[in-house]
């Protein structure tokens, strides 16, 4: 078998072959390796918005210039790198990483030496992973990774980095040298950078940050952890010659899997669901494949939807499998398999995702509209509306055993925690999902509750942290087919949590306060498309995340209904 391949069968092989065959007759492998843009209308899509194509040769020189830099951090003994990344820009870096420290050897060659550093990546959740960086500073270099401007979160971060630092007795020049950043040219966070006296990695404006795992954001922060990036660009540039071809393209097979299946078939089915499996459990990966997907398809009314197994139990008619890297040819869970290396799958998934969208009516290139920056800025306007004051979220509907409920509708008379609950899970549409997502401190997560909430509702279950997940898929959710229905829980910090409390330096409010300001807005935006959505909010994060897992099996097991 060569070092990438894609098979698969059944139902969801019928619809490849005839999609393929139209890609093949249409002409548009060719056409995408020339970067011809007319393929998505004469000016739908500029040339440049191709160049993630040419990315495993480009950024050869990329590498060129980080070597110094790594070889001064280690000189310096920053050996601990800090990402800061809401999305695409963080999960990337965090893929490679994760593959490095287990990366195999190849044949005929020495096993590839183990990261020298190590990469924490902070996108707005748990505080737990900032109070492990906190105790590093000695050996932190901070790196903010985004195409803008500084998120709210990023913001946050590095001003409590940065005072930190200070607090250890050093300068501001010295603590500017514990900061790069990774921008697009001409942004306002070069401009933030520069002003500042940070390190600067840009990156080319023209090329989508959804299709960037193998530009500086994926790579610079992975190769200062320690990760062979080198490697991965030769991994990457093997796949390149097959992707021009009509026959044995895994690239065109895979984008055919996704866009046939997601158009209606003979059955009147849409098989625009898929679950993705690891072998060693979902990972950074899996969660980048689900964003690229998310933002690349998640136009128009329509999207392809990536679920991880917990959230899947039984099957649906339109939900198909993919298992990557398989460790047996012979999966019964999967009605598709891939293989290749995580340099290739990178390129392999944005050359399918683009050519998905070719095949769905869709500019893959695209980020979708402003849904994701409208819920950002009015997060931010929620913060300074309250000042120095609490946030105000309503009252609540109802509490139950400190769980408060905020719903907006009728709250009928005699309904408890369970009938609420269940009536969310009921508004599923018959071809729909659920969605979960934790805007919480502790470690309490979507994944709890999944497996029960899937059988309960006999549809999907995607879960996630905020507000990195919901800043990931958000076109998906809001812009792609609307049959979402979503359930988000907030919290209080737990006593013990003195990060989450502590107020940001120079911002009236905590990072708990940000985290519940997130949590509103994405609430609001999702009212705002006419969407089911229920606010759970835990008094006491411990014992309510018990009640909300107790209510949960109490509806699986009263309704099991039939897949």
């Amino acid at each position: 078998m060569s070092g990438f391949d894609v098979l698969t069968r059944g139902d969801v092989l019928d619809s490849a072959l005839q999609a393929r065959d139209y890609l093949v007759g249409c002409g548009v492998p060719g056409s995408l390796a020339a970067k011809d843009p007319k393929l998505w209308g004469r000016r739908a899509v500029d040339q440049s918005r191709l160049g993630w194509l040419d990315l495993p040769f480009a950024s050869r020189g990329l590498l060129d210039q980080v070597d110094g830099l790594v070889a001064e951090a280690r000189y310096s003994g920053l050996d601990h790198i800090v990402l800061i990344g809401v999305g695409a820009e963080g999960l990337a870096a965090q893929a490679i990483v994760e593959a490095h420290a287990h990366a195999p050897a190849l044949a005929g060659q020495a096993a590839p030496e183990r990261p020298t550093g190590e990469l924490t990546v902070l996108d707005g959740g748990d505080t737990a992973a900032l109070a492990f960086a906190l105790e590093r500073l000695d050996r932190t270099l901070v790196v903010i990774a985004s195409k803008a401007g500084v998120s709210l979160e990023g913001d946050a971060y590095r001003r409590i980095f940065a005072d930190a630092f200070r607090r250890r007795g050093m300068s501001e020049r010295e603590i500017a040298g514990r900061f790069m950043v990774i921008t697009d040219h001409g942004s306002p966070l070069h401009d933030f950078a520069r002003q500042s006296g940070y390190r600067i990695g840009l990156t080319d404006p023209y090329l989508p940050g959804h299709f960037g795992a193998l530009s500086a954001y994926g790579l610079v922060p992975a190769v200062l952890a320690g990760a062979d990036a080198g490697r991965l660009l030769d991994e990457a540039a093997s796949l390149v010659p097959s992707l021009a071809r009509e026959e044995d393209n895994p690239g065109l097979l895979l984008g055919a899997i996704l866009g046939g299946c997601a158009q209606e078939g003979a059955d009147g089915v849409v098989r625009d669901k898929i679950v993705l499996r690891e072998p060693g459990g979902a990972g950074a990966l899996s969660a980048w494949i689900a964003q690229l997907l998310a933002v690349g398809t998640g136009k128009r009314g329509r999207g392809v939807l990536a679920c991880e197994p917990p959230g899947v139990p039984g099957s649906h008619p339109d939900v198909h499998g993919i298992t990557i890297n398989p460790r047996s040819a012979a999966s019964e869970e999967a009605d598709t398999s891939v293989w290749a290396p995580l340099g290739a799958q990178f390129l392999l998934w944005e050359y399918a995702t683009a050519v998905a969208g070719w095949l769905l009516g869709v500019n893959p290139f695209e980020a979708g509209s402003t849904v994701v920056q409208d819920a950002e800025d009015d997060a931010a306007t929620l913060l300074r509306a309250a000042g120095d004051g609490p946030l105000h979220g309503g009252p609540p509907a109802y509490v139950e055993d400190g769980v408060e409920v905020h719903a907006d509708f009728p709250w009928p008379d005699g309904a408890d925690l369970v009938t609420v609950l269940g009536g969310l899970v009921a508004s599923v549409p018959s071809d729909g999902y659920l969605s979960v997502v934790t805007y919480l401190s502790g470690d309490f997560s979507g994944r709890y509750l999944a497996p029960s909430l899937a059988r309960a509702a006999g549809r999907p279950v995607v879960y996630g942290t905020g507000p990195g997940y919901p800043h990931a898929t958000a076109p998906l959710h809001k812009d792609g087919p609307g049959n979402g229905a979503f359930l988000i829980i907030t919290g209080e910090p737990a006593e013990s949590d003195a990060l989450a409390a502590h107020p940001v330096p120079g911002r009236p409010y905590s990072l708990a306060q940000l985290q519940l300001a997130r949590a509103l807005a994405e609430v609001r935006s999702l009212r705002g498309r006419g969407l089911p959505v229920l606010r759970m909010h835990l008094r006491d994060p411990v014992s309510g995340a018990g009640h909300l897992t107790e209510a949960a099996r109490a509806i699986a097991a009263a309704r099991r209904p039939n897949p």
